[in-house]
């Protein structure tokens, strides 16, 4: 866990969305024609897709170019192309919000869980953006929806050992390119009615920054992972021939159930708070199951997830950029007072926590 002093201070968040939208029914009807044939149960596709609650999702594609997208290589050339577009989208959005340019930024982390591309995205940003050539970059893989928290938590990282400068992190996930068309698993048919696509950029400034002044936003007081032992094959991808396999186990909520009290409780308390003392609950939008078994879990005032449930329902669960969407239309309200604690926490592959305590 870090400490309180010299906190950097999150200034803005920018959010960007492929400008392609299908309507929950409409996607249901192209899985029910793409794989009717396949003898798979069509109603049973209609179930698992309502009851994700959502009700449309943003794509990286043209609904019917997808067909055309048969080969992995297919799919991250897409990835990546239209990574760069809405991850330019997004931070030029995050620093236009926060009163910066693109030459005040000296570290870039970049996180993503659904596409590869050497060089990264990061470093095809920095030509897009004109960012410094000695701007400093940290790719992240792999962290799933814990991603946006964790790159959050890593730019403190780097601002309370540089505190007079600025970080960027960025969360692009295009997760419709990862369907895998022949799988007719349940994991497989629920990711493919609960994931959307989307990017969303923090810009956060170091306490000696001329920018980190009284009410510029949330400080980053503390931070925290919690890894679960021998729980690998809870969520994740299995890398096959075609791409990204999903693994998705219907454990995730009692995995929830069994550690997040305890974690959250063990995180607060370092930091001197309860749970009581916590104004702003900032969660990632992991599925209604998952929702759920946080409120319950921590003994939530009713409401107190409602951005999480509003942002699951509006885009599907963004994966590393969803608890950015939420901390986004948290900060976007201006409920926020001087003084207020709020938490934002998320789960991923591993499986682990991350937990990021801000205040106002």
């Amino acid at each position: 866990m870090t400490k309180a002093r010299h906190a950097p201070t999150i200034r803005a968040v920018g959010r960007a969305l492929p400008k392609h939208y299908a309507d929950q029914e409409t996607l249901i009807a192209a899985f029910r024609d793409a794989w009717a044939g396949a003898h798979f149960n069509v109603e049973r596709l209609e179930d698992l897709h309502r009851a994700v609650q959502v009700s449309g999702r943003f794509l990286a594609v043209p609904i019917e170019r997808y067909k055309e997208l048969a080969s992995f290589a297919s799919r991250n050339e897409a990835w990546t192309e239209v990574a760069v577009d809405i991850g330019e989208e997004a931070v030029r959005d995050s620093l236009e919000r926060a009163g910066l340019e693109a030459g005040d930024v000296g570290h870039l982390f970049f996180v993503t869980t659904t596409g590869i591309a050497t060089p990264s995205i990061d470093a095809r940003l920095v030509n897009r953006l004109r960012l410094r050539p000695d701007v400093r970059r940290t790719p992240i893989f792999g962290l799933g929806c814990a991603g946006g928290a964790a790159g959050i938590a890593r730019a403190s990282d780097y601002l309370r050992a540089f505190p007079d400068r600025v970080a960027v992190t960025l969360s692009v996930e295009l997760c419709s390119l990862t369907l895998q068309r022949d799988d007719f698993s349940i994991p497989n048919i629920i990711s493919s009615g609960l994931f959307g696509d989307g990017a969303a950029a923090v810009v956060l400034t170091g306490s000696e920054h001329r920018g980190s002044r009284a009410g510029a936003g949330p400080r980053v007081t503390a931070t925290g992972s919690v890894f679960y032992p021998d729980t690998e094959r809870v969520m994740g991808w299995d890398i096959v021939d075609t791409g990204f396999k999903v693994v998705l186990s219907a454990k995730v909520p009692d995995v929830v159930h069994a550690h997040v009290r305890r974690d959250v409780d063990d995180f607060l308390a370092a930091q001197g708070l309860e749970r009581a003392g916590i104004r702003h609950w900032i969660a990632h939008t992991g599925g209604p199951k998952v929702l759920k078994a946080f409120e319950e879990t921590l003994e939530l005032p009713e409401g107190a997830l409602a951005r999480s449930w509003k942002s699951l329902r509006e885009t599907g669960n963004l994966s590393s950029a969803a608890v950015l969407f939420v901390l986004g239309e948290l900060l976007d309200s201006g409920e926020a007072k001087s003084g207020d604690h709020g938490l934002l926490m998320s789960m991923g592959p591993g499986f682990f926590s991350e937990l990021v305590l801000l205040q106002w």
